[in-house]
């Protein structure tokens, strides 16, 4: 069986949940006698055609523009991939790249869609850009073989949505890395940031404004707090937010930039608390990733986030920022403690892939429909 994988950056180590979710899902599959493709947009991989773990990736060409990237590299992604690929399936990541599934359909190819959130609810977009990524989900419904969702809140709201598609609606979560809780010295804390074991705040994402980190810049230069404050990420588009954001740096408030491999497992290892106040997710993977570290997590109370079953402690509400302010004050006596080897086992990347491909492979054997 042949998998051909539109809608991501690429892999591995590119900067996105998406980009997260198909470098775990796709080795695994790969390891199952499951031949994959990933069709990655040529800005952000350096080699045109290159093999990471079995899955091989090949780079097609796409205009790095915030608006217009995303559509623009699924049209020439499908071409492509009907041309010389010649796959049994199509997996499509996100609402966007799902606009085009009528395409994959027509020329000829199976369909599975993967809904990582509600896009359209995303603070940067326009109506007509809502208007769009809203009639990818209705395209990714009607036309796709399949299509999984990685909320369980936005699974339930899809199927009663569309009750006559519910049939094809599976909810398969992200997942949490066994790896990040293992122990890892501190000794591996970027030395150039300067932190200590426990004497920080840390959040992870990209700087754009959905992920509400300009509330948690604010809730913590009101805060009663010692600790420092450690923003990991970047923007994929520099823009007036991330420029404005960055300007708040200071002494205690460190935009460390991207991290990855030991420094990020160390940096969530060691933090304080670690901090979502996003307005947008699909299911969180730096959340996930900050649980399976061990470390306290604090959430914005946004379906997603909730849907992850943390403390009610840990669940403050979104955009308030008093609130968090008062919760980074305090944090020493909220109730964060989580069951860390129960959250492992609810989120275990090995049984997601074995469930994401025993749904392709019925497409693939005729079964689906």
């Amino acid at each position: 069986m042949k998998i051909c994988a539109i809608g991501l950056r690429g892999i591995p180590d590119i900067m996105g949940g998406i980009e997260s979710h198909c470098q775990q899902l796709y080795p695994r599959m790969v390891k199952n006698d499951v031949s994959v493709t990933v069709i990655a947009r040529s800005p952000y991989v350096e080699q045109k055609n290159y093999m990471f773990e079995g899955v091989q990736v090949i780079s097609v060409w796409t205009l790095k523009h915030k608006f217009l990237e995303t559509f623009m590299h699924t049209f020439f992604a499908i071409i492509y991939a009907r041309i010389f690929v010649h796959p049994d399936v199509i997996h499509l990541h996100a609402i966007g790249p799902a606009l085009f599934t009528p395409l994959a359909r027509l020329l000829g190819m199976k369909v599975v869609v993967t809904h990582h959130g509600a896009d359209y609810d995303r603070q940067k977009w326009n109506g007509f850009a809502k208007f769009i990524l809203k009639a990818g989900e209705k395209m990714g419904v009607f036309y796709g073989n399949k299509m999984f969702v990685v909320g369980k809140t936005l699974t339930a709201r899809l199927k009663q949505q569309f009750p006559n598609h519910a049939d094809k609606i599976e909810y398969i979560p992200n997942g949490m890395l066994p790896s990040f809780s293992g122990d890892i010295s501190s000794d591996f804390l970027p030395k150039e940031l300067g932190l200590i074991h426990h004497q920080y705040v840390l959040a992870v994402g990209r700087l754009v404004p959905e992920k509400g980190f300009h509330d948690l810049v604010n809730a913590y230069k009101t805060a009663d707090s010692k600790l420092k404050l450690v923003i990991v990420g970047d923007a994929d588009h520099q823009d007036d937010y991330s420029i404005s954001l960055r300007k708040e740096s200071s002494e205690d408030i460190t935009f460390a930039g991207r991290r990855s491999g030991n420094e990020l497992k160390a940096l969530y290892k060691h933090a304080r608390v670690f901090v979502l106040p996003s307005y947008h997710e699909g299911l969180p993977i730096v959340a996930l990733e900050a649980i399976s570290a061990g470390t306290n997590v604090l959430l914005s109370d946004i379906a997603p986030n909730v849907d992850i079953e943390a403390p009610i402690d840990s669940y403050f509400p979104v955009g308030d920022t008093i609130s968090l302010s008062s919760k980074i004050t305090n944090v020493e006596s909220l109730s964060l403690e989580m069951n860390q080897n129960e959250f492992l086992q609810k989120f275990n990347w090995d049984v997601i892939a074995q469930s994401t491909q025993k749904f392709i492979t019925q497409l693939f054997e005729n079964k689906g429909k």
